[in-house]
């Protein structure tokens, strides 16, 4: 929703602008993607939007729910945003925060799903080659996704480099059919 998403940009900035060092941020935007899970629920939100329920109440609920320590910077974007009724962009907010820390370390989320299951080593070894191929480090995830037979499937911002089984017999049953 575009609309989150403009809500969203000036919390994320600001959130980033008073972050400081990298690895500051970087917990930062782990402690506010716990946030933002628990304020996608929707009894939180309809707690949240209770008239009853004061502001200092919805953050006690939220942090107690997250059980997260959270740094100073991200206690204060957490009440603006509760103060302002805009928990509902807190996930946005996390989004778009994660993108500018990443973007800033020069480094790209890459979801790799594959038909099987990855060790460390093989994880090492595909994620060496994959930051070959596109050219920048990644940040790797692994979801296995049984349906794709074998190989790989990795999603890298808008590139997809697709090498699994189920890809290629698409491939040939297109030229089949053609």
């Amino acid at each position: 929703m575009a609309e989150l998403a403009t809500i969203a940009r000036p919390y994320a900035e600001a959130l980033f602008k008073a972050g400081g060092a990298s690895s500051d941020q970087s917990a930062a935007a782990e402690q506010l993607s716990a946030l933002a899970g628990v304020a996608a629920d929707p009894r939180l939100l309809q707690f949240a939007g209770d008239p009853k329920a004061d502001a200092g109440q919805v953050y006690d609920v939220l942090t107690g729910v997250a059980k997260t320590p959270l740094a100073p910077s991200v206690q204060n974007l957490l009440k603006t945003v509760i103060d302002n009724g805009r928990l509902v962009a807190l996930p946005e907010i996390a989004q778009q925060f994660h993108a500018l820390v990443n973007a800033k370390s020069g480094v790209s989320d890459a979801a790799i799903y594959s038909a099987f299951p990855i060790d460390a080593a093989q994880l090492a070894d595909v994620k060496a080659a994959l930051e070959k191929r596109f050219g920048r480090k990644l940040d790797a995830k692994v979801t296995v996704e049984p349906g794709l037979i074998g190989g790989i499937r990795v999603v890298v911002g808008d590139e997809v480099l697709d090498t699994s089984v189920k890809a290629r017999l698409e491939a040939m049953k297109s030229a089949l059919v053609a």
